[in-house]
């Protein structure tokens, strides 16, 4: 029997099992993430900790896809193939060879096909039914406005928040239906209420215009390697009173979407694609490329994991300075050492 869901209930889904083939879908790209996400710290969880990852382009050769399914792991590894199909349209090979994948899906494999928008006219070929009858199928729809504030709360109760009414309508206000920012203003939220009840007041503060302005100017400074320009931002916005977890979360976002881009780059997607694939405005393209080319996948997972330090420093669960911290993130950032060798 055919099995579709929707990106709220893989989560319930995973809890009971893992099917053999995902496809996932959508325009979306927030959802998109969560959901294939979802399926692959399931997948490892679970033992499957061969991944292979195969994008589809004009080149690509389906007999890959085959090859894959048919190798046997060296050490006998759970695998996880996964496939990236942007267009949404595999061509005539390749709903042939998604066909037989899905007649006799290998054991202990997960396929994990993640794809753009699919229109009637594709949900209606031999290989989408092959992959609704082999496995499941999770098509992504952006949020409708009427329903972002249930989108918003549910977010929030995820981080143990309990907005008000006037809470979520503020927040969905701002937002206007791009969910990437949504969750950003939802963690910033959680690190300066630390939880619980929160109120229109405590939004309003949160998302003060000027204070994000000055913020992400320091991080627009850092990611250029302007090193002197982003101590003297950074020290102004301590001599204003701006608290040290608003910085530690512009910071730590861009920090996490830059690991998340270099990722996407180091599996050889096209600059362009990824700067699209995650919004990134014209305006700062240039900041942003200058920071993937300093640094490789390994150097800003480390500086990710910085981040998780400094705010166990903030919240007094760790020795440390707040914003001795975060001048060293910052520097580190913006490829400059704290120290220079002293010449001979």
């Amino acid at each position: 029997m055919p099995v579709r869901l929707r990106p709220d209930q893989i989560q319930s889904h995973l809890d009971k099992q893992l099917a053999p083939v995902y496809l996932i879908s959508g325009d979306e790209p927030f959802q998109l993430e969560q959901v294939s996400n979802a399926i692959r710290e399931r997948a490892q969880a679970q033992g499957h900790s061969d991944r292979e990852i195969m994008h589809v382009d004009r080149s690509f050769d389906w007999q890959q896809l085959s090859a894959s399914a048919d190798a046997l792991s060296l050490f006998a590894e759970k695998r996880l193939l996964e496939l990236r199909l942007p267009t949404g349209k595999p061509g005539d090979a390749g709903g042939k060879a998604l066909i037989r994948y899905c007649d006799n899906p290998p054991a202990d494999t997960v396929l994990l096909i993640v794809a753009g928008k699919l229109e009637k006219a594709q949900q209606n070929t031999k290989w989408f039914k092959a992959m609704e009858q082999a496995g499941v199928v999770v098509q992504v729809w952006p949020v409708e406005a009427d329903r972002l504030p249930v989108w918003i709360k549910q977010r929030m109760q995820l981080r143990d928040m309990q907005p008000t009414p006037e809470a979520l309508t503020m927040l969905a206000d701002r937002v206007e239906g791009n969910l990437l920012a949504a969750d950003q203003e939802l963690e910033k939220l959680r690190l300066l209420t630390g939880g619980g009840s929160v109120g229109a007041e405590q939004v309003a503060a949160a998302v003060s215009d000027s204070a994000r302005f000055d913020v992400f100017s320091l991080v627009d400074t850092a990611l250029l390697g302007e090193a002197d320009r982003a101590v003297r931002i950074l020290y102004g916005l301590r001599s204003e009173g701006v608290e040290p977890v608003l910085v530690l979360w512009a910071l730590g976002r861009e920090i996490r979407s830059l690991a998340g881009m270099s990722r996407a780059l180091q599996q050889g997607q096209a600059m362009g694609q990824v700067l699209g694939l995650y919004r990134v405005w014209d305006k700062r393209k240039r900041p942003v490329q200058a920071a993937l080319q300093r640094y490789p996948l390994k150097r800003w997972q480390g500086l990710l994991w910085q981040v998780g330090e400094i705010e166990r420093v903030i919240k007094g669960q760790a020795t440390g300075k707040p914003w001795d911290e975060l001048l060293q993130l910052t520097l580190k950032i913006a490829g400059a050492p704290l120290f220079k060798a002293a010449s001979v």
